[in-house]
């Protein structure tokens, strides 16, 4: 039986986020650690969202909005900002920093912010790789057509079609539209798989869920059916066979690396972003 995870609001100076992932109940799907939904939250003229420069390992970062802009700026010297439909895939690798903010432009006026930010963790041989940042524009991603439904593939593979986004493991990340009485069969068989409601109903089982919903899918859950026009996300991928420690920003398979990399931002030892280093998140924050 699907299993449904409520959000637990997380405050994060004058904004807050629906956290969805992790939970006591559910550590992770797939590669998936950590799914944030942000707003929605419309921010008056002069301010926004501010995220001052912080560190992390072991991971991958994906940011992916229905509304508004971030620009992201990253210790390799990226700056790019993000877009609804785009998205902005950042490994971590051994060790990365950067800061989400806003230009002037988007703080200048009146604007939403409406979108969703996950971690996945990468593979026990390729926590340590080179930390790389890619961004996509949403006219590069495939889109997927069926009976009364529209998908667009951010990451991952699924129904046949593969994102340009490098991954490092097998997964599927699909942002989908469907109409009322529309029906989708599970995107990759036996991987753990979930579904994130952003609007409208759907039916799984014989169990109704709708907008702000976190359902994680049972091995004998096979289709969903559309209630209510609805907008979702389908994520999820191979289970891992052994969990990582995920503490602060930082993911590791030992509790050793996790200490190295605290002592290592506490004394200052990690990259800075270039014409971004005069702010930083204390690790106690």
């Amino acid at each position: 039986m699907a299993k449904l995870l409520s959000a637990k609001a997380r405050d994060l100076g004058g904004f807050t986020v629906r956290r969805l992932l992790p939970q006591a109940e559910c550590k992770m799907v797939g590669p998936f650690v950590f799914f944030d939904h942000m707003g929605p939250t419309t921010f008056p003229a002069g301010t926004g969202i501010n995220v001052r420069p912080h560190p992390h390992i072991g991971l991958a970062t994906m940011t992916y909005l229905f509304s508004g802009a971030i620009l992201h700026r990253d210790s390799l010297g990226s700056i790019q900002e993000i877009f609804p439909g785009d998205v902005n895939w950042m490994t971590a690798g051994k060790g990365i920093v950067h800061s989400e903010r806003e230009t002037i432009e988007t703080r200048g006026q009146s604007h939403t912010l409406d979108g969703l930010q996950c971690w996945l963790a990468l593979p026990e041989d390729k926590t340590h790789i080179e930390p790389s940042f890619t961004h996509v524009p949403k006219a590069e991603l495939p889109y997927i057509h069926r009976e009364k439904i529209l998908m667009r593939l951010v990451a991952g593979d699924a129904y046949g079609r593969s994102s340009p986004v490098k991954t490092y493991s097998a997964m599927f990340y699909l942002d989908v539209i469907a109409e009322q009485g529309a029906k989708l069969e599970r995107p990759c068989g036996s991987q753990e798989t979930a579904v994130y409601l952003q609007m409208g109903s759907i039916l799984i089982g014989e169990t109704q869920y709708s907008a702000g919903d976190f359902v994680v899918l049972d091995a004998t859950d096979s289709e969903l059916i559309v209630q209510k026009n609805a907008r979702f996300i389908l994520l999820g991928g191979e289970k891992f066979d052994r969990q990582p420690y995920l503490y602060w920003n930082f993911l590791a398979y030992d509790k050793s690396t996790i200490e190295q990399a605290k002592e290592r931002w506490q004394q200052g030892l990690f990259a800075t972003i270039p014409g971004d280093d005069e702010e930083f998140i204390a690790l106690t924050d």
